[in-house]
């Protein structure tokens, strides 16, 4: 109940804070975000703040994926492509969104941290996200194309592709940057791709092919 308690409260100042869609509100009310984070961090689930989840990774705060999530303007029966599952947070508010006629795929390079993540999921009966391990810079051609896709970590440009795999008329949002990251909603046109700037952001790096290195030095 104390859990309940806070996640109402969390949800309510993000709703009056950001100004919130009923559709964004409704999911972070609901997503259990003390069940995603290790134990040692569950009295500070509800706090608006990113925390430690292992191997150099973090959960991302609650604004950040209320907000990423009213950029992409995420609809019901999407299938979403989400870059760096992490704990699967994120994937839960984004399949709440996108609802069961909907599909999440979330692509992780930490093996460990995609079984704990499919454990998450689960276990909460998140049975319309697909959690893969891999290069999340190359995406996930097997289920493309995706309506939206979003990326957890900041890369040094938007991988092709990511590009690639967003369908005509989707969206996408991305960090770009290494010290210094600004958050970009890009959209796909026929002939174009336009990337529009959104403000400033931190996140973890993004590793791979089309990240700023292949592997952790």
């Amino acid at each position: 109940m104390e859990y309940d308690e806070k996640r109402i409260r969390l949800a309510e100042r993000l709703r009056e804070e950001l100004n919130l869609s009923d559709r964004v509100y409704n999911a972070i009310k609901k997503v259990p975000r003390h069940l995603f984070v290790p134990e040692r961090y569950r009295s500070e689930a509800y706090a608006d703040t990113p925390l430690p989840i292992g191997y150099g990774q973090t959960i991302s705060a609650p604004h950040m994926v209320a907000i990423m999530c009213e950029l992409l303007e995420l609809k019901e029966g999407e299938k979403v492509l989400e870059v760096g599952t992490g704990c699967g947070y994120h994937a839960a508010v984004t399949a709440e969104l996108v609802g069961s006629r909907g599909m999440v795929v979330s692509i992780e390079r930490i093996p460990e941290l995609a079984e704990i993540a499919k454990r998450n999921l689960s276990s909460l009966g998140y049975d319309n996200v697909l959690v893969v391990v891999g290069d999340g810079s190359l995406g996930y051609s097997e289920e493309a194309p995706y309506d939206k896709i979003y990326v957890t970590a900041s890369a040094p440009d938007v991988p092709k592709p990511l590009i690639d795999q967003l369908r005509v008329g989707g969206k996408m949002v991305i960090p770009i940057g290494e010290s210094y990251q600004t958050l970009y909603i890009v959209e796909k046109e026929e002939n174009r791709v336009i990337k529009k700037r959104w403000g400033s952001v931190r996140f973890v790096l993004l590793y791979g092919e089309h990240g700023f290195r292949n592997s952790e030095e």
